[in-house]
């Protein structure tokens, strides 16, 4: 079943670890319309922005599925309105501002990328509906002393690589004074 253009339901409801402990990973009708919505207006766009294959790791988890990786029940991986992604080849900051400076979604979520290494981490993106979408993006990362994933407000003030000033955008400029989440 196609979900748009570039995406089926089977990339969408993939996952190792279902197939590796029998767990049923099938969505539902809610669900699967969650998942269409997810990938017409989340991922298809990028698909058709970077015109490049972008790789889904993980979309739709049952709850079984989700608690068999520890991961949360509550999840939106479970209803269908997340998946984590990457574009091989195109740093994964870069995806993250695309996505935050031009498509509508629910949660944005830079985890675990370093800037020290371009194709570090991965995007997890979720979509609700246009009417309760908060635009939230965050940053996951490794707390260095507990080991634990924490989630910080993306900042692009802090987080952007500096580049000269000589080499500077109007939109460089306007993310030196604003601040996501302030």
């Amino acid at each position: 079943m196609k979900l748009s253009k570039n995406f089926s339901l089977k990339e969408l409801t993939a996952s190792q670890t279902a197939v590796r402990k029998g767990i049923d990973n099938n969505p539902n009708e809610d669900q699967i319309d969650a998942l269409q919505k997810l990938c017409e207006n989340v991922l298809q766009p990028i698909r058709d922005h970077y015109a490049t294959p972008v790789t889904v790791s993980s979309g739709f988890r049952s709850i079984v599925l989700c608690e068999a990786i520890g991961s949360s029940s509550t999840s939106q991986h479970a209803k269908g309105q997340a998946a984590d992604f990457e574009i091989f080849g195109v740093s994964n900051q870069e995806l993250a501002h695309y996505i935050d400076k031009n498509l509508d979604y629910d949660q944005l979520i830079l985890e675990y990328w370093n800037p020290e290494e371009k194709n570090s981490g991965w995007i997890h993106c979720s979509f609700k509906n246009k009417e309760d979408n908060r635009k939230q993006f965050l940053r996951a990362y490794r707390d260095p002393e507990t080991r634990k994933t924490k989630y910080e407000t993306y900042s692009y003030r802090v987080h952007a690589k500096p580049k000269p000033a000589s080499e500077w955008t109007p939109d460089d400029i306007n993310n030196l004074y604003c601040e996501k989440g302030v």
